[in-house]
């Protein structure tokens, strides 16, 4: 079991345990009104299903820390649509579902090391660096005197996922990925 904390003690990136799920602290906000006692508004995403929700916490309620446990592993292969992964501790193959990853196997590569993350013993998620650098595999051809400057182009990267970029990019250039929302960066 993971230990008890007060709402005082929330701070972003705190995974907790809630509504019988994990979530993340996304946003949150102390407030101490004149009258009454005071409380936290807190923005929670859940590690899950990704889903978003709102939640005020009383000053004296007590929450629960997630025992969340993290282990190295290595992407091994995609089987249909779930992905295979190798403990690098025990060096057992575990698969693990789509919808447990969800978006964050658009920016893995097969052979790249990651932190998975465990909850109750099975795994919830894994935790991706802020941006990841991928190989353009397909887009069209930048043209001459066709690179206005706030142009795009959708480019797919090694991994199959779609990408706006400008309209310089070509086939072959590594680019860097915002992890957050997808978003271009820059070229590498």
């Amino acid at each position: 079991m993971g230990s008890m904390i007060t709402p005082q003690d929330l701070s972003n990136g705190k995974r907790i345990e809630f509504n019988n799920d994990v979530f993340t602290v996304v946003e949150f906000q102390h407030v101490k009104p004149g009258k009454g006692g005071s409380f936290v508004r807190t923005k929670l995403k859940s590690m899950t299903s990704g889903r978003v929700l709102d939640n005020t916490f009383k000053g004296t309620e007590r929450i629960q820390l997630a025992d969340v446990e993290y282990r190295k592993m290595q992407f091994s292969y995609r089987e249909g649509e779930d992905c295979v992964f190798m403990d690098m501790d025990s060096y057992e193959q575990i698969t693990m579902p789509h919808d447990v990853l969800g978006d964050a196997i658009d920016y893995i590569k097969e052979g790249e090391e990651v932190t998975t993350i465990w909850w109750k013993g099975r795994p919830i998620n894994m935790d991706l660096p802020p941006k990841v650098d991928l190989k353009v595999v397909e887009t069209m051809p930048a043209e001459r005197g066709n690179t206005v400057n706030n142009a795009l182009k959708a480019a797919t990267v090694e991994t199959g996922l779609v990408v706006q970029v400008p309209m310089f990019i070509n086939i072959g250039d590594a680019i860097r990925i915002n992890t957050r929302d997808g978003s271009y960066e820059s070229r590498v």
